[in-house]
């Protein structure tokens, strides 16, 4: 059978292991083929093919549910599950989601590109199966990453508590998150997989069985049990901690082994009560360069198969938010030793990574745990310490409570950097940094900023370390900067709540913010050339506002237009009218920014003008505002 006529899981019911191995084959084929063109997650999906396999053969999915972690692991069961035909459209507009998404397919029970939410999902379907007396098998795969996330051992505790819950939780265990994994948890997971009994049995125990009379070279289904007897009898100590916790616990189970899956997988669907199936997989399986280079093979942009090499660009690019904010910080910290980077299991994404590798002693990951990451700042700031907490916008939602309650009632001096905010593109609505600029600038204490380039990120995170007043965030965008020239030191603090006015112009207020400063800056050239002069401010901060600046120019020019790339549902057009009306200003107000509306996978500038976003389009949204009867700027 080829794998574009697998149009339902349960086709591999009855195939053998030869067959199943063919299939992976081609699996990992697909795979290499479709993110080498178009870019996406490689290593997680390369590493679970014959895991998906193995556990689908032991399934009958029109009834069971799986609910696998983050989503991007998934890519094998998007491919098993009728999207073969579809896969090249993979992370593009209107094509097949990077994650899984309930309304693309009946086989993805939960979407989630957040870690640690699996086994709560699966243990809600199984409670909610029980009560409606129906009978279904509820499976969560979950990487041993994101079971360092709170999230998860939370649901760990409640499902050992129900002794009488059928729940499988699947650990796909390849000791890596995007980068090593961090901390007590993994660091147990990796003595199991390394414990000499362990590795003894894993290596011997199959040709010891094959030894004996009539076996062969393939052990039987009741061989298989018994050679996992003889090892959770050797080893008792492996696993107890699950054991303890209320699980019955398999593994670890080689996950590259079909037969050897399959049988622990039917094993496991007899028990009643909840069961983890600790699964030892390699990330990259299959992509020799992928294996080597775990980390940058995570996720790629488009790339050459043969040398694994990223295909260049057409023209340079100036360096990203991430990487500049990185290398200021080193040079920060590199004066500062009370300066301390904090990363939730994002070193390389965030450009912690170049602190971690010169100041090793002032860099901290805390694994997948924002909530932690975010009081841990809170305590290191109580005893004097600079923290800077370095999570994407989108991570940055799960520390909510975190923020409010341990950080801004308390007033301590926590900078908040939030990288990836606004529009990020191909992984779609799990992973839009737009909601930011609402959820803080309601928080007492809290100061909000965003530069408008990548030189006065640097100023504004001289600014955030040196205010000692309380909490203070800074949001950016994903990608490259503009190209402005860098200073390597000497940058002078912003004071706090001031803007700056970029370009006069008597007809229109231009208020933007962050991201949006230089499209506001082209959009007032483009008015310009319809006879349309407008003043255009940097506004820097969203709270405190620039009041002092703002409102008298918005009284004397009587139009005002906001530019924010984030929510316009409280975001940073909401403060600017809320100020106008606490000051009695009854003037006309467009707001441009992200509606109400979730916004899908999709290039940044694709999703830009769908938005209504770009120069063109903003200006002539202004002038069908305020001049309705002016001829319409082409878009």
């Amino acid at each position: 059978m080829h794998l574009s006529e697998l149009t339902h899981p349960n086709q591999l019911h009855g195939l053998s292991i030869s067959e199943l191995e063919q299939i992976a084959r081609q699996i990992r084929e697909k795979h290499l083929e479709t993110v080498a063109a178009s870019g996406g997650h490689l290593g997680p999906g390369l590493g679970v093919v014959e895991l998906t396999l193995a556990l689908y053969q032991t399934l009958d999915l029109d009834r069971d549910k799986v609910v696998w972690d983050v989503g991007h692991q998934a890519y094998p069961h998007k491919l098993l599950t009728g999207r073969y035909d579809d896969f090249h459209t993979l992370r593009q507009k209107d094509g097949v989601a990077g994650y899984l998404k309930r309304c693309e397919s009946k086989f993805d029970h939960f979407g989630a590109g957040h870690a640690s939410t699996s086994i709560s999902a699966a243990l809600g379907m199984a409670i909610a199966r029980d009560a409606k007396g129906e009978d279904f098998k509820s499976v969560a795969v979950i990487g041993d990453g994101a079971l360092t996330g709170g999230m998860a051992l939370e649901a760990i505790n409640h499902a050992g508590h129900l002794p009488n819950t059928r729940v499988m939780v699947v650990l796909n265990d390849n000791e890596m998150s995007i980068s090593p994994n961090v901390g007590a948890i993994p660091r147990y997971l990796n003595k199991m997989r390394l414990s000499p009994p362990m590795q003894f049995l894993s290596d011997n125990l199959d040709e010891q069985l094959k030894q004996l009379p009539f076996v062969g070279d393939t052990l039987s289904p009741d061989l298989m049990r018994v050679k996992e007897g003889i090892k959770r009898l050797a080893v008792p100590k492996v696993g107890a901690v699950f054991e303890e916790l209320g699980f019955t616990y398999f593994g670890p189970v080689d996950g590259h082994n079909l037969e050897e899956l399959i049988t622990t997988f039917q094993e496991a669907h007899k028990v009643e009560g909840p069961v983890m199936v600790h699964v030892a997989t390699t990330k990259g399986k299959g992509y020799a360069i992928a294996e080597q280079d775990q980390v940058g093979y995570h996720a790629q942009s488009p790339f050459d198969l043969a040398s694994g090499k990223s295909k260049p660009s057409n023209k340079p690019k100036p360096p990203n938010y991430s990487k500049v904010f990185g290398e200021t910080l080193t040079k920060i910290a590199s004066d500062n030793p009370r300066v301390i980077g904090i990363t939730a299991a994002m070193a390389t994404g965030t450009g912690l990574s170049i602190l971690q590798k010169n100041l090793p002693k002032q860099y901290i990951d805390v694994g997948i745990a924002e909530q932690h990451a975010l009081t841990l700042a809170a305590g290191m700031a109580c005893e004097g310490i600079r923290p800077v907490a370095s999570i994407y916008s989108t991570f940055l939602q799960r520390g909510f409570d975190q923020i409010v309650h341990d950080i801004c009632i308390q007033k301590l001096p926590v900078v908040l950097c939030i990288d990836r905010a606004g529009i990020v593109g191909a992984d779609g609505p799990t992973h839009q940094g737009l909601y930011d600029i609402a959820y803080l600038r309601c928080i007492p204490n809290m100061v909000v900023m965003a530069p408008k380039d990548e030189a006065e990120l640097q100023r504004m995170l001289v600014t955030g370390i040196n205010y000692t007043d309380g909490p203070i965030a800074m949001r950016y965008p994903r990608g490259s900067g503009y190209g402005v020239p860098l200073m390597e030191e000497g940058w002078e603090d912003l004071p706090i709540g001031k803007g700056e006015i970029l370009r006069s112009g008597d007809d229109v207020l231009l208020v933007a913010y962050g991201s949006m400063v230089h499209p506001a800056v082209q959009t007032a050239e483009i008015l310009s050339e319809h006879g349309v002069e407008a003043t255009v401010i940097n506004a820097r901060f969203v709270k405190p506002l620039d009041k002092e600046l703002i409102l008298p120019l918005a009284k004397r020019i009587g139009k005002v237009v906001t530019l924010e790339e984030g929510c316009l549902m409280g975001g940073f057009g909401s403060a600017i009218a809320e100020s106008l009306q606490e000051n009695d200003l009854q003037i006309p107000l467009l707001k441009l920014g992200v509606p109400d509306i979730l916004v899908d996978h999709a290039t940044p500038a694709q999703s830009m003008i769908e938005l209504g976003l770009t120069p063109a389009q903003m200006a002539e949204r202004v002038i069908k505002k305020f001049q309705p009867q002016a001829v319409a700027v082409g878009v």
